[in-house]
């Protein structure tokens, strides 16, 4: 037996369908551009996002100033400005205010400048204590000791109509602190 007599089709053998060929070629191409279109939306959506998406900067509203006792730190939560509707409870963003004079206000981020855990507030030793890897900081928010590398993020803020407020909509980073 030669290698030709392997390669003719037997010539009993029926011939393809060509409506079936014509189908799948169809199906093929269908298919190739739904799996296109299904890659390539996430793909535009990373690139066109800076485009699209406008840079929030706005005061966000933190309470009444009579909320805030005189040298005294508390936790407010507020809805971050950037949020989308498909956020769900990672929307709520969180800020230790200390008001440390009658107008003097000290906002801060509750994330710790090392990695980023939420921080906690002893008012006891008045310390505010990272459970991740030890940092420790001072109730002005200077860095007391541990790993991180400098003291808490503060927030802008202002106090309008007996009302104060943050200015949210980016978060601070080592690059870009304040």
């Amino acid at each position: 037996m030669t290698t030709t007599e392997h390669s003719q089709a037997p010539a009993d053998a029926a011939p393809a369908d060509p409506h079936r060929r014509r189908v799948l070629g169809w199906l093929s191409v269908v298919l190739g551009a739904l799996s296109t279109v299904a890659a390539g939306v996430p793909i535009l959506g990373y690139l066109l996002s800076p485009v699209l998406r406008t840079p929030t900067n706005e005061w966000i509203d933190l309470g009444p100033v009579e909320d805030f006792p005189e040298k005294q730190t508390r936790l407010v939560d507020f809805v971050d400005p950037l949020h989308r509707p498909w956020d769900g409870d990672s929307q709520r963003l969180a800020a230790y205010v200390r008001r440390a004079g009658p107008d003097v206000f000290q906002v801060f981020s509750v994330n710790c400048t090392h990695l980023g855990c939420p921080v906690s507030w002893f008012p006891q030793s008045g310390l505010f204590l990272c459970p991740c890897h030890g940092g420790v900081y001072y109730e002005d928010g200077s860095h007391a000791s541990g790993p991180p590398p400098r003291g808490l993020y503060v927030l802008e803020n202002r106090v309008a109509n007996g009302r104060l407020s943050i200015r949210a909509g980016r978060l601070p980073t080592l690059q870009q602190p304040g």
